[in-house]
């Protein structure tokens, strides 16, 4: 196993492994979440691609596969920028070969936008041995382990979700 960090910044080991606490638990979520941040920034480089541009691959993929039509407002709305920037997003998206817009089967007044193929092949290129590593290790789970670990990101997803700012 690896080492944690204290909140000192001190490295230590565990103690007693079997048994972690709080404070442990949260310092090895935050190494994960720093993992997956510089895995998000290789697989970006890598595809020569903006984190926003990345989100809106992935997002038109999901709901392509799911066979849901997008629009850019949809895109826009889910992204959380404007339409000037969404255009300019698609833009970008459709000339490099990773999007296309199509008439919207539904709505005449817009457009429906849809991945590439190469753009699904190069995603699964990019990022497929390492999504088929998480799955191993997911899968290494017995049923009581995924079910502790999807209820504790579960409730850590709700407690960052919470909007403490001020409300006027």
């Amino acid at each position: 196993m690896e080492t944690a960090t204290s909140p000192d910044g001190a490295g230590y080991w565990y103690v007693d492994q079997e048994k972690p606490g709080s404070v442990d638990v949260l310092n090895a979520l935050r190494v994960y979440r720093a993992a997956e941040a510089e895995m998000r920034r290789r697989t970006r480089d890598s595809m020569k691609m903006n984190e926003t541009d990345l989100l809106a691959i992935r997002y038109a993929m999901r709901a392509h596969k799911a066979g849901h039509c997008i629009s850019p407002k949809d895109l826009s709305r889910m992204l959380n920028i404007s339409t000037a920037s969404t255009t300019g997003l698609i833009d970008r998206l459709v000339a490099s070969g990773h999007l296309l817009r199509r008439p919207h089967p539904t709505d005449r007044r817009s457009v429906e936008i849809v991945p590439t193929d190469s753009a699904d092949s190069e995603v699964r290129q990019t990022l497929g041995d390492m999504h088929k590593r998480m799955l191993e290790v997911a899968e290494s789970l017995n049923p009581e382990e995924a079910l502790h670990v999807t209820r504790f990101l579960q409730r850590m997803t709700w407690a960052v979700e919470q909007d403490d700012s001020p409300h006027h």
